[in-house]
């Protein structure tokens, strides 16, 4: 059976925004907001960014503009980089969750309109790059997400031990993790005295 390749490829960045989603999931309003790295990286704030990116991506890119102002990007024109990358004292989490459900929704219809090699310009990426299709932009989302997913499972099993790509089908098989950190760990002790 042939498969569609925009269905496809919108199936999986679908599932990588899930996954995302699924690591807020019970966790307090302190947990989802406090920087978890050296760089401050926080689960809240990959959802934002997240948004940021796929309004601005499917939306300006595409000549599909949003319809909302993020506030934030006046910021990041401003010089600050990390504007989108975490939710301020006044933006809760249900804003921004509903931010990202809009976003979603707007640009799974800017993706269910247009054919795949509809052209954008991305006028922040270099001039030999900045011409692109809604397939290449379908792909940077999948690997930016998938990307982000990734930070957000090690967060999260950081946090309460939840790992895995989503709730019902973590991925993971069942075993004693416990023993088996302490293998790996004997493993890099072991390297680390013969080096």
């Amino acid at each position: 059976m042939a498969s569609d390749p925009k269905t496809d490829l919108h199936r999986y960045l679908k599932t990588a925004r899930q996954t995302v989603l699924w690591k807020l999931e019970g966790l307090s309003e302190y947990d989802v907001r406090r920087p978890l790295t050296p760089t401050a990286t926080n689960l809240l704030g990959l959802v934002k960014h997240l948004a940021t990116c796929e309004q601005e991506y499917f939306g300006a890119c595409m000549g599909r503009p949003f319809g909302e102002t993020l506030p934030w990007l006046k910021e990041i024109d401003n010089g600050d980089p990390n504007a989108d990358m975490f939710a301020t004292a006044d933006e809760s989490r249900e804003d921004i969750l509903s931010l990202y459900a809009r976003v979603t929704e707007f640009a799974d219809t800017v993706i269910s309109e247009l054919p795949l090699d509809a052209p954008g310009v991305v006028p922040w990426w270099s001039e030999e790059r900045k011409y692109v299709t809604l397939h290449l932009l379908l792909v940077h989302m999948i690997a930016e997400t998938n990307r982000h997913a990734g930070h957000a499972d090690i967060l999260r099993e950081g946090l309460d031990g939840e790992a895995g790509l989503r709730e019902g089908g973590t991925n993971l098989p069942e075993q004693d993790w416990a023993a088996y950190r302490e293998r790996v760990e004997k493993a890099a002790r072991e390297a680390a005295d013969r080096a």
